[in-house]
């Protein structure tokens, strides 16, 4: 399979919840957990290969979510922002990796289909992101040239700072819809749960 092609999901579940006051990872969602329900997604997604970045209540999320098919990396800086994670991932994407995709394990509206549409979408741009009817917001994807630029990131919103710096570059894929909410609060939960109501 040549580089270009292989295409590997990242997502990032390794947040310590400060806000929230207990592991969102593990809130119950739909049957099962937050995370399972992220992660049921990204498997549904055309990746080649799927990694996790825990961090917080790491041991806690490995007994209690399925990880199948994940490779798990654990991020013992979670702390310090996503940036870390993302670096502390990227040496466990696979070497033939060409397109990286970025999720977060704490926003479960995001759709499979937001993902395909992104990926093809993306073309041969360097950067994509999803242009929801409220502004741009995640999935993102990567192409390898940018791999680098991942691996040094460091602080917190430094995946939106990299955008901005190479806004020139970047393919916006139009999704519809408002870009599906973060789970930071217990507001934010109940209404995730809401609208994942039948």
């Amino acid at each position: 399979m040549s580089a270009e092609r292989l295409v590997c999901g990242l997502v990032l579940a390794a947040g310590g919840s400060s806000r929230l006051g207990r592991p969102k990872q593990l809130l119950p969602y739909r049957g099962a957990t937050l995370l399972d329900s992220v992660l049921d997604t990204a498997r549904a997604c055309p990746f080649d290969q799927l990694v996790v970045a825990l961090g917080g209540s790491a041991e806690e999320v490995r007994t209690r979510v399925d990880l199948s098919g994940a490779d798990v990396v654990v991020n013992e800086g979670f702390g310090s922002g996503c940036s870390s994670s993302i670096a502390a991932a990227m040496d466990t994407v696979d070497p033939r990796c060409g397109v990286l995709v970025l999720l977060l394990g704490d926003q479960p509206g995001v759709e499979e289909a937001s993902v395909r549409a992104l990926l093809a979408g993306r073309g041969a741009a360097p950067l994509a992101v999803c242009a929801y009817a409220d502004g741009p917001g995640h999935p993102f994807a990567f192409a390898r040239e940018c791999f680098g630029a991942l691996a040094d990131l460091h602080g917190d919103k430094a995946v939106w700072k990299l955008l901005e710096r190479r806004a020139a570059d970047i393919a916006e894929v139009t999704v519809a819809g408002p870009v599906p909410r973060d789970v930071d609060t217990w507001e934010d939960y109940e209404a995730a749960v809401a609208a994942a109501a039948p």
